[in-house]
């Protein structure tokens, strides 16, 4: 008990060093620790006696799941002695190099898509002071560059083709699984760029190589349908989709993904950007859980796939960022807030009441 208070708020890497690359120096904000959610109207909607979690990553100190990655990259660059961080970014992974690149002290240059940003992500990188470049171009576009930056070793690249993002990725799964004291029977996740889907997998694979679970779940990845390479099997020049996150058409852990859901005996679907949206709203007006459009991705095909489970299965889906990161579609629904006079009856009146 006291060891584990000593370990609260100090992040993935203090809690799960055994199971991670060595790093001497830590650059953590708390990451992780998020909550594993019952989600009751859920599991209704399935039904037929499964319980239905919701891993809310949007509750990680820059608001998504990168952080966990980004604790690892971060430290293991700066273990390197590297002079700067850089990466491509649609939006998550920019807001969590400059939050840890801040914590770290060293530069971040971040590039990434002109006018293809949520504005919620991009004020994050602006507020940690990365030196942000747009480019005439997709993501696809954006990571190429980086690569061929990364090669000039003066670049630490902090996107998922770096393995230390990864592992630190992995920590989520192994939280599930403390939390529920075995591994879920299915695991639904969003699919952008696909390093999220290889990293839980690995995790699972992990703990119960070391006895920490008897089972692994069937992974199963959802991407939009304006954006579905793994699905199509084939790279999508223009990607399309509201949900800007996932945004991306030539995946740059495919193979793994794909690897992934076959050897788990999982399987990859496409979800509309009406039921992207449709899921994102029921779930702050049923659950109370605010997501992004990319992070109901897997909230649209939980719903979708409702018939598809086995009875009395235990399902987690992961939410993957914060809806504030990209509320756009949900300001489009306030229209005018006309004021009212200051009096009680107005008031009664205009609430409905």
């Amino acid at each position: 008990m006291e060891e584990a208070k000593m370990k609260q708020g100090r992040g993935v890497i203090e809690r799960f060093r055994e199971f991670l690359p060595p790093c001497n120096t830590i650059i953590s904000l708390g990451e992780g620790n998020t909550p594993l959610v019952f989600s009751p109207k859920l599991s209704a909607r399935v039904g037929r006696g499964c319980d239905v979690f919701v891993k809310n990553e949007g509750l990680n100190p820059t608001g998504s799941f990168k952080d966990r990655g980004m604790t690892v990259a971060v430290s293991r660059a700066i273990d390197r002695g590297v002079r700067a961080l850089i990466c491509a970014s649609t939006g998550n992974t920019s807001a969590s190099a400059a939050a840890y690149a801040a914590r770290a002290g060293i530069p971040c240059a971040v590039v990434l898509p002109a006018g293809k940003i949520a504005s919620g992500k991009l004020i994050q990188a602006i507020a940690h002071d990365a030196k942000i470049v747009a480019i005439d171009g997709n993501f696809d576009d954006a990571l190429r560059i980086v690569r061929e930056l990364g090669e000039q070793k003066e670049f630490a690249i902090v996107n998922s083709i770096n393995p230390d993002r990864i592992a630190g990725q992995k920590t989520a799964a192994f939280e599930i699984v403390d939390d529920l004291s075995d591994a879920p029977d299915f695991h639904l996740l969003p699919v952008g760029n696909a390093g999220n889907i290889t990293a839980y997998w690995a995790g699972y694979r992990e703990y119960q190589t070391h006895g920490r679970s008897t089972k692994s779940p069937a992974m199963i990845g959802f991407q939009a349908a304006g954006a579905a390479p793994i699905f199509h099997n084939k790279v999508i020049s223009n990607p399309e989709t509201i949900a800007s996150a996932i945004r991306i058409g030539n995946p740059a852990s495919w193979k793994q993904a794909r690897a992934a859901m076959d050897e788990s005996k999982g399987d990859v679907d496409v979800v509309t950007d009406q039921e992207i949206l449709a899921a994102q709203s029921w779930l702050a007006q049923s659950e109370g859980i605010f997501v992004e459009p990319a992070s109901a991705a897997s909230i649209a095909g939980l719903l979708n796939w409702s018939q598809k489970f086995r009875e009395r299965s235990q399902i987690v889906c992961t939410v993957t960022g914060h809806g504030l990161k990209d509320p756009d579609s949900i300001k489009s629904k306030m229209g005018n807030l006309e004021p009212v006079p200051a009096k009680i009856d107005n008031v009664r009146r205009a609430i409905g009441f």
